[in-house]
């Protein structure tokens, strides 16, 4: 029983420091590398499209593009001043 204890402290402690050390902002950088074994999202840390190329190189089926994450953002600020404009011009 002790030892059941002790496992699952340890792998909540694990799992703990494993949560931690990813930031949520990690998420926010405008390019990532795509393909390979990355999944859909591919590893979005690169601030500058340089950087994004420089990981990519020398990988197999590697690509550089835009984060969807930041494209769905700017997609939702630009749908978001075309309704509040559209609300101006009513009120005019």
């Amino acid at each position: 029983m002790r030892t059941m204890l002790a496992m699952v402290a340890l792998l909540a402690a694990g799992t703990a420091s494993i949560a931690g050390s990813v930031s949520p902002t990690s998420y926010d950088y405008p390019w990532c590398v795509m393909g390979e074994e990355l999944g859909y999202s591919g590893d979005c840390s690169y601030q500058t499209r340089e950087q994004c190329l420089a990981s990519a190189s020398g990988r197999w089926n590697t690509y550089c593009d835009v984060n969807p994450r930041v494209l769905f953002e700017q997609q939702q600020a630009i749908q978001q001043q075309r309704v509040q404009q559209g609300r101006a011009l009513r009120r005019r």
